[in-house]
């Protein structure tokens, strides 16, 4: 697989992150008081303080967040399911491998629809695929959590398969489909967070596998998004993983790898 590709990305989103560009710019301040540049340093940090404080009364994630949601609404089930594909990120990977028990995350709604729509199709194929996203090894990847989380929550040994390589949406799909073979005219679900469907879709699409969606985990307050609250942290948190997402979506696209 395309490993400059996954490195590259992970490493230019540390330069671009939300947090990153705004403890950049305080650490620059610091250094234009340190060397006398007073009047210089006063404008940069006054524009930070604006800055922060815009991020801890608006939900300016919800805003990046909403027009990527609303692109695939809760769906109802179909009649019929050949395949059921489940993307990783619900799981906490390194926290499950630190204290050796299943620890879920922001997106744990991925795996609780796996075991519902398990049950709901109990003659489709279920797949779930994810590794490891981090540059870092950890010794437990994202189907290993799953595995556990499903056999958990009472799904038989040998229902759940695993794809466990892919580090990214790409290698999701090209992995997942190598493995699971589909056949031409067959119905597969894609069941991932609202916000990375579109992504998911389109890289899907490039790799010759057309998906019927099925969204979870909405992000976005729906008919609630002009508002402000005081929520610096929550709100810093939701405007990184939005602006991630576009970045992502954005890349994908001009690289080729999604439709």
């Amino acid at each position: 697989m395309d490993s400059v590709f996954f490195y590259v990305a992970k490493l230019a989103w540390l330069l671009v992150a939300v947090d990153s560009v705004l403890l950049m710019g305080l650490g620059l301040g610091v250094v234009c008081l340190y060397v006398g540049w007073h009047k210089a340093a006063r404008k940069l940090l006054v524009a930070l303080a604006l800055v922060c404080l815009t991020i801890a009364l608006f939900p300016i994630g919800e805003w990046l967040f909403y027009p990527l949601e609303q692109q695939n609404p809760p769906a109802s089930l179909p009649t019929h399911v050949d395949g059921i594909v489940v993307l990783g990120g619900g799981e906490a990977v390194s926290l499950s491998h630190a204290w050796q028990q299943v620890v879920l995350g922001d997106g744990a709604e991925r795996l609780t629809t796996m075991v519902m729509l398990s049950n709901a199709y109990p003659q489709a194929l279920l797949v779930f695929t994810g590794g490891s996203g981090s540059m870092v090894q950890q010794g437990t990847t994202g189907a290993e959590v799953a595995r556990q989380f499903g056999q958990s929550m009472g799904l038989p040994k040998g229902r759940l398969m695993l794809e466990s390589k892919s580090r990214n949406t790409v290698e999701n799909a090209v992995l997942t489909k190598a493995m699971m073979q589909p056949k031409p005219g067959q119905r597969w679900l894609l069941v991932t967070s609202a916000f990375h469907m579109p992504r998911s879709l389109a890289v899907f699409c490039k790799a010759g596998w057309p998906m019927q969606p099925y969204a979870v985990d909405y992000r976005a307050e729906k008919g609630n998004l002009l508002r402000f609250d005081w929520g610096f942290a929550e709100h810093l948190s939701n405007l990184n993983q939005a602006f991630k997402e576009w970045l992502g979506l954005a890349a994908y696209k001009l690289t080729g790898k999604a439709c």
